[in-house]
């Protein structure tokens, strides 16, 4: 009991993290989740919770979807994804430990960078989409790089989330039915699942209130650091 309370909490920080930094809240909560109930249910678990997420997201800005650049992006990331997520349940878990520190640390090194300004074709959007959905189904999380992607598509915001969401949602999809096959997800796993799917939605909300009062720059280098320090650990030792 203890351990779901812990979970729910941290879920609903990462939710508001994310909410207010715009990355870093999945990835926080990662390292957690391995060290509460170890990677081989860690990566399932944040996989439903952001699943429920997403799908509040696409709800929200459902009219604003632009479905081209969505198709386009899916056509690679599905069947990245599938692939990553098989691999998953076949690597040694230490090594898929140190696969999720590595993860962390290029994503926050990629949200440092903040590349110039490109707007990619066709192939381009495919071949990106099978990349994010790969790094996905094996680690559990994508979703700086994902979004690095369509913001370089330079959509209005609600455009932007609500797009990005979709892919989000059906990698997601795709990962879970992957996950359910080859790993035992009994009662226990799924009634820890709904309560953090529940406490990432309200925390979600809950940041995109508190962006308006707090110093976003600031608050982005502290989660970026601390997600260093963690993932340095993890790769570290495994």
């Amino acid at each position: 009991m203890t351990d779901a309370i812990l979970l729910f909490l941290a879920a609903f920080v990462a939710a508001a993290v994310s909410g207010m930094a715009g990355f870093g809240g999945a990835l926080l909560l990662l390292p957690l989740l391995v060290a509460s109930v170890g990677p081989t249910q860690a990566v399932p678990l944040l996989t439903v919770a952001q699943l429920v997420g997403n799908l509040s997201r696409v709800a929200f800005g459902f009219q604003s979807i632009r479905w081209r650049p969505v198709g386009l992006f899916l056509s690679g990331a599905l069947p990245g994804a599938l692939t990553g997520a098989q691999a998953f349940v076949t690597l040694p878990k230490d090594w898929v430990v140190r696969g999720i520190g590595l993860a962390i640390l290029c994503f926050v090194g990629l949200r440092a960078w903040k590349p110039r300004q490109f707007t990619p074709g066709p192939g381009a959007l495919m071949l990106a989409g099978a990349v994010v959905g790969y790094l996905s189904g094996l680690v559990g999380s994508a979703g700086p790089l994902g979004a690095t992607v369509f913001l370089s598509l330079g959509l209005p915001p609600v455009a932007y989330v609500a797009s990005e969401a979709v892919t989000a949602l059906a990698m997601h999809g795709v990962k879970t039915l992957v996950y359910q096959r080859h790993i035992a997800l009994d009662a226990a796993f799924w009634g820890l699942a709904a309560s953090m799917a529940l406490a990432m939605v309200a925390g979600s909300w809950v940041g995109k209130r508190l962006i308006m009062k707090l110093p976003v720059r600031l608050f982005e280098r502290a989660v970026g650091a601390l997600l260093v320090v963690v993932a340095s650990s993890m790769l570290a030792y495994g």
